[in-house]
């Protein structure tokens, strides 16, 4: 007799939690957070010999990726030059070049994604 008032309520309150929404289980929102960010982005190999620049441009993700090679020269009055934008589709593989007339100082590859 006993045994069975200790029970109530431990079975009322198992009841309770069973006939809640899952919606408004404590579990329900530990779980629930920022949405996973989407995988976007080609990987990029840039090479320099000289006054010549090559970049190598893979994108493995589903979205297009339109890239662009920026070249900066290191002598004030050489051109600096950016490529003309290529876009990218999944599992393909496109080469940039480009070049200063004399020594580059840097080179990088922007990235913008496709709609």
């Amino acid at each position: 007799m006993r045994l069975s008032r200790c029970l109530a309520p431990l079975t009322l309150a198992a009841a309770l939690a069973l006939a809640l929404p899952y919606d408004a289980t404590p579990h329900a929102h530990a779980s629930a957070g920022p949405p996973a960010p989407s995988l976007f982005g080609a990987a990029c190999r840039t090479a320099v010999n000289g006054s010549h620049v090559v970049a190598y441009c893979h994108n493995p993700y589903v979205d297009t990726d339109r890239v662009r090679l920026h070249i900066e020269c290191a002598r004030w009055w050489d051109i600096d030059t950016d490529s003309a934008p290529v876009d990218i589709g999944a599992a393909l593989t496109v080469r940039l070049t480009g070049r200063c007339w004399k020594e580059v100082g840097s080179a990088w590859i922007s990235h913008q994604k496709v709609r």
